[in-house]
């Protein structure tokens, strides 16, 4: 019988490298601010989030997309102004950037309100919705979506844009959580830090963000003695368990590349004996399933050694 506490250290070491990424494409949402500490807020982690997608998901410059509530203000020149239509088009515009396997990351920071498909995060002019969205990542069904509604009343992203290899993170649980959210400035922060991840391999998955800010949001209410007025979610805490936010590192050190190969296959024979699991006795699911968890360690260890990014 394979002992739990073996099973959980192999899984923290191996499951984030399950759905790699090949590229990894950023589109990040800044909105109204409404007063100026807020509209300064949610610039500076915007340009926070931009300069994380480059340096730590490795994100190419052309595949980082910054909209603000206000592009003139923008350091490098290069934001655009965050209206509805300049969303849509940035969506088209990465839509013909992505290849099959990509990462593509939305954030979207602001104030929320609405309910269902109607919620919305406050932008110049028409505020897109939920629903907009949903219409918009129709398009990167071949694509890994990580989308955080890091918004007030944000709830209802989830129910509305979950959906096959994508994970949705929202600030709050319902539409009714209205008050100011603080989870996007501890959302930006944990990318700044080592503290978020938390098995301390050298990556952060989903997962390890969303709770991250999750835990660092409570801690300002408990601080200040008030009662906690926003609860995050997240769409599928498994698939967020298992992808990073970074692109994988490419090599032409050809042992690389073979072990990179070999661990992929045994991934794949992972994948599948997962599927299987409702129909195998429990003691041959729990042994090959060791057996593979210890063989993908082993490489990933291998990749390490030989130089290469596991």
């Amino acid at each position: 019988m394979m002992r739990r506490g073996l099973a959980a250290l192999l899984l923290s070491v191996v499951t984030a490298s399950v759905l790699s990424a090949q590229r990894t494409h950023a589109v990040i949402i800044t909105g109204l601010g409404g007063e100026p500490q807020y509209s300064t807020a949610f610039a500076a982690q915007g340009a926070a989030l931009r300069t994380i997608a480059r340096t730590q998901w490795r994100a190419a410059d052309s595949s980082v997309i910054w909209l603000a509530e206000d592009a003139a203000k923008d350091p490098e020149q290069r934001a655009m102004r965050a209206t509805k239509d300049a969303v849509a088009q940035a969506f088209l515009r990465l839509s013909q950037r992505v290849g099959p396997g990509d990462m593509v990351v939305v954030v979207l920071i602001g104030h929320g309100s609405g309910e269902g498909a109607g919620s919305r995060v406050n932008l110049p002019g028409v505020d897109p919705t939920a629903g907009d969205f949903a219409a918009w990542l129709s398009g990167f069904a071949r694509q890994t979506v990580v989308f955080v509604a890091a918004a007030s009343a944000s709830g209802d992203f989830v129910t509305t844009l979950k959906g096959p290899n994508r994970i949705v993170l929202a600030a709050t649980r319902t539409p009714f959580e209205r008050n100011e959210s603080r989870f996007s400035e501890h959302f930006v922060r944990g990318f700044q830090n080592a503290e978020a991840d938390t098995d301390k391999d050298g990556r952060l998955t989903v997962l390890e963000s969303f709770a991250y800010a999750t835990r660092e949001t409570a801690k300002v209410y408990e601080t200040a003695r008030q009662m906690l007025t926003e609860h995050a979610v997240v769409s599928d805490s498994v698939l967020a368990a298992r992808v990073v936010y970074a692109a994988a590192v490419s090599s032409g050190d050809p042992r690389v590349v073979a072990l990179v190969a070999e661990r992929k296959a045994l991934e794949e024979q992972l994948e599948a004996l997962r599927k299987r699991k409702e129909t195998l006795p429990p003691a041959e699911y729990e042994a090959e399933l060791e057996r593979l968890l210890l063989a993908i360690a082993e490489k990933t260890a291998a990749i390490r050694a030989a130089g290469g990014t596991p």
